[in-house]
């Protein structure tokens, strides 16, 4: 939770910028038979029903990366998409550091440090004194460090841009990591941690996830209060000058700059920022834990039983792999698309158990994902839920899927693909982003004829292939005694579940992470 929101001012502008922009015209789609202005005679009538709206074919050219791609004197690739529209930038710095870089006795440090980076001032500004000079300026600042990535980014006005970038390079460069801001930090950090217990949804999400990758892979380590006693202001610093490193890495730029004019900018900023010390490792490391299948669960007094079912997914080893493009359609079709998916049909319209149920089928970057179905119901019907849930699984493994299912899929990936492009700042940080995992930037010229390709017969395939029912974990946070009968008109029970016994997880300590003694 951060200490404060940071440089609020450009908030209460946006209204104004946006009226300016709406006057310079609709950039709507017009229905290719809908007047555009004053009926002359011959002219095509109003439809009396949207349903006699009728458009052209959509055609959407993916933008070419190397258009926005340009280096730095220092060798940074920098991407930039010039928007003349309103007169705001937005500078972004996506940086190679995360958890995976945290001491074992540590946990918690990448993260505290790219919280602070922002909130505890500069060298020579205060943290106060910071806050203020951002005010003056109505710039947002921010920065955070997640598991395999860092990133800090600024929202200002045009007019005021080159103050801001000062700004914004002397927190990168020096920040101060003041100790009256770290101390408040480490104190919401910790009546957070008092705080674990109190959300059923966060005990599922945590023990899922120990249960499909272990409790030692750092995507998963969560900071005890032992660690965030053991984080000094001294480890910030250190952890700042040994992986916030310029080469490590790329910028995204957009907005209302000229190019040409904001790289001579960047390059007078990044002259003096020389290496702290030898590269991070990349790419991170992945995960070696082995699930073990079972039913398992966490006693909680709760009115409905918070479940999550799944096991291990796959990962990109080629970005053109044909399989991950029909597993896309195929978790479609399961759970992952809205109302139309199997799932919310069947669990939520036509048995009312949960009103929100779903399905992703994890692709990881650099190790496999997950797949998994979440839903809550009243205790009674959660082995209900869960029958209806798994059975919808192996009705995805033994029998093809239908045509309509398949245009309704694939035609959510392919028509709401320009999305992906559908600003300079999301055009920038796409390619960016390419650039950051080791993803082509063909990914995206190929990606709506691999959907195209995908046939209802290879989504069958992969569903035998990747859906495996022997390596179910099935989670279940919730009132035992009420759950483990399943419902009053005995059409399923727990113990259909699973061939083992249920294994009761403890409710672990919110300090220390550890069973009760």
């Amino acid at each position: 939770m951060p200490f404060r929101k940071a440089g609020s001012g450009i908030l209460a502008l946006l209204p104004v910028l946006l009226l300016c922009a709406s006057l310079r015209g609709s950039v709507l789609a017009r229905p290719s038979n809908a007047p555009s202005g004053p009926q002359e005679p011959g002219a095509v009538a109003i439809p009396t029903h949207p349903k006699e709206l009728k458009y052209g074919e959509l055609k959407f050219d993916v933008p070419k990366a190397e258009s926005y791609r340009y280096r730095l004197k220092n060798g940074i690739p920098a991407y930039v998409a010039e928007d003349h529209s309103l007169p705001l930038v937005r500078i972004q710095v996506m940086a190679r550091v995360g958890s995976f870089l945290d001491p074992p006795e540590k946990t918690g440090l990448a993260e505290m440090t790219g919280e602070m980076l922002r909130q505890g001032g500069t060298a020579r500004l205060a943290a106060e004194e910071f806050d203020e000079k951002a005010d003056f300026l109505a710039a947002e600042i921010s920065s955070s460090t997640g598991d395999t990535h860092g990133g800090a980014s600024l929202d200002c006005l045009s007019s005021v841009l080159e103050p801001s970038l000062d700004l914004f390079f002397e927190m990168l460069r020096s920040p101060r990591f003041q100790q009256s801001r770290f101390e408040v930090q480490k104190g919401n950090w910790l009546e957070e941690m008092k705080q674990r217990n109190d959300d059923a949804g966060k005990i599922l999400r945590r023990e899922f996830d120990w249960l499909i990758f272990g409790e030692d892979h750092f995507s998963t380590r969560q900071a005890t209060a032992r660690d965030l006693e053991a984080i000094s202001r001294e480890d910030l610093v250190d952890f700042h000058r040994k992986y916030w490193l310029p080469e490590k890495m790329i910028l995204v730029v957009s907005g209302d700059v000229n190019r040409k004019d904001i790289l001579a900018a960047l390059d007078r900023r990044f002259a003096e920022w020389k290496s702290g010390g030898p590269a991070p490792p990349w790419p991170p490391p992945p995960p070696h834990h082995v699930p073990k299948p079972g039913l398992y669960h966490v006693e909680k007094d709760i009115p409905q039983g918070k479940v999550q079912i799944g096991h291990l997914g796959t990962k990109w080893d080629h970005w053109d792999d044909p399989d991950n493009f029909a597993l896309m359609v195929m978790n479609d079709i399961l759970g992952g698309g809205g109302f139309t998916a199997r799932l919310v049909k069947k669990v939520r319209s036509d048995e009312g158990l949960a009103y929100h149920v779903g399905s992703s089928f994890g692709i990881g970057t650099f190790w496999p994902g997950q797949f998994s179905i979440v839903y809550q119901s009243k205790n009674a019907t959660v082995a209900l839920a869960a029958k209806i849930s798994l059975a919808e699984v192996k009705r995805l493994r033994e029998e093809p899927v239908s045509e309509d299912e398949m245009t309704v899929a694939k035609s959510s990936f392919i028509d709401t693909f320009p999305r992906n492009f559908e600003s300079p700042v999301k055009i920038a940080r796409t390619f960016a982003e390419d650039e950051y995992l080791g993803r082509p930037h063909s990914y995206w010229e190929t990606y709506r004829d691999n959907i195209r390709k995908v046939t209802a017969a290879d989504v069958q395939r992969v569903a035998k292939k990747y859906l495996d029912p022997g390596k179910l974990v099935i989670l279940v946070v919730g009132k035992w005694s009420e759950i483990e009968a399943g419902d009053p008109g005995h059409r399923a029970s727990m113990k259909e579940l699973s061939a083992g016994d249920v294994v009761h997880l403890p409710l672990r300590d919110p300090l220390t992470l550890k069973p009760p003694s």
